[in-house]
């Protein structure tokens, strides 16, 4: 219960930009005047919270104002994409301090594993922090994942990638904790932990980077499923005249949606020239790219396969927020500033327009906080909430009956 207390303490001052007093910390966590004090005081010795001047806010004595001293430790966050590995440092407070990003390499999980621990180490370094304020590493990697052995089990995107003990090999390289999170739901977190007004309480988290996927929140709490794999809707239909899928059926998001199906339509109808010589993560980001670029050069029928996917790409989202009645749609990931400009004069009205309490409200969609590069930043999120952020697990009690119990 102290741990958790204490975790409450520095949530509320995380949160308030401008700081709170004691009495305020009370009157926001309700915990009494004494249990306040005690832990504050806690928090200051472990150098997590500053005292940062007073405020007179009535009669009596000046309040001391407690803020946190976000430069005491930090995280560093990794995301794993097929296409463009990318590391950033984030301090306690959430803010970036240093970033890079490094195209992925083609080769093995071994070779990969060694680029992605050079990264993290270059990262560190660049941002001139102390290496023993760091409380760990974040990995955001593309799914599926199996939690309980922190292995990564055959991503689409990644060949070879079959069981590979991703966690325990970074651990070992970098000598530090390492959390593995499935991307989505990185990206989920990252909007949870850096938004200060909690105006984010229930959303779906739409990623758009090499593949699609989801990330959802519910009353300020992700959802990450039994197997920590949910958000995966790349065969959710959306259009039954559609290509053919590897799952057997027509019309999916993963054939419809992602960069690469964008890239073979604009090639079949001749808004590109088919001049690809493989279909490699590199090859159809650099295609992509110039699809975008046609796009917003005023190539209409460039526009026209942009749109295209965003009408399609909002018959499933209006699934999701249908079904699992949210306050808004995010939007993030790497190609989301490329799409964005498209996406938002087609998406919102026609969620809307499908939206099963238009009569009672408007479902917001939005991009998201943390930009591009909300994986990485999501997965040293992780971190940091793993590390210092309440949670309500830590207040159960172990259900094993000893054996000599008597009733």
């Amino acid at each position: 219960m102290g741990d958790f207390n204490q975790s409450v303490i520095l949530e509320a001052i995380r949160r308030s930009v401008a700081g709170l007093s004691r009495i305020e910390l009370a009157q926001v966590t309700g915990l009494s005047a004494q249990a306040v004090t005690n832990i504050t005081r806690r928090l200051m010795q472990l150098g997590l919270v500053v005292e940062a001047g007073r405020t007179i806010t009535g009669p009596g004595k000046p309040r001391t104002i407690l803020k946190l001293d976000a430069s005491r430790r930090f995280a560093v966050g990794v995301h794993l994409d097929p296409a463009v590995m990318t590391f950033v440092v984030l301090d306690l407070a959430g803010e970036l301090v240093s970033q890079a990003h490094v195209h992925t390499p083609v080769g093995s999980a071994t070779h990969i594993i060694e680029a992605i621990a050079s990264g993290i180490e270059a990262v560190i370094t660049e941002s001139g922090i102390d290496r023993a304020r760091v409380a760990g590493v974040g990995v955001a990697s593309p799914g599926p994942i199996d939690a309980a052995l922190a292995t990564i089990v055959d991503p689409p995107k990644l060949l070879g990638w079959h069981r590979v003990p991703l966690k325990q090999a970074l651990s070992d390289a970098s000598g530090l904790p390492v959390h593995l999170e499935k991307d989505t739901t990185a990206a989920a977190v990252a909007e949870l932990w850096r938004e200060t007004e909690h105006a984010n309480s229930s959303f779906v988290f739409v990623y758009l980077g090499t593949g699609i996927g989801a990330g959802f929140a519910m009353q300020y709490e992700v959802i990450r499923g039994s197997s920590h794999n949910a958000g995966e809707i790349g065969h959710i239909v959306v259009d039954r005249d559609g290509p053919p899928c590897a799952c057997g059926q027509r019309g999916c998001l993963d054939v419809v949606c992602t960069p690469q199906a964008m890239v073979e339509k604009a090639e079949r109808l001749g808004v590109l020239q088919d001049s690809r010589v493989g279909s490699d993560a590199e090859s159809v980001d650099e295609r992509f790219r110039e699809l975008c670029a046609r796009s917003h050069d005023g190539d209409t029928r460039a526009l026209a396969v942009l749109e295209d996917s965003a009408a399609q790409l909002s018959v499933a989202i209006a699934v999701l927020t249908n079904m699992l009645d949210v306050d808004r749609v995010i939007f993030g990931g790497p190609y989301w500033t490329l799409l964005s400009e498209a996406y938002m004069r087609i998406i919102p009205a026609r969620i809307y327009a499908q939206s099963a309490t238009r009569a009672l409200r408007s479902v917001p969609v939005s991009g998201a906080i943390s930009g591009e590069d909300v994986a990485a930043i999501g997965a040293a999120c992780v971190v940091l909430d793993e590390v210092y952020s309440p949670r309500a697990s830590t207040l159960y009690l172990d259900d094993a009956v000893p054996e000599d119990a008597n009733g």
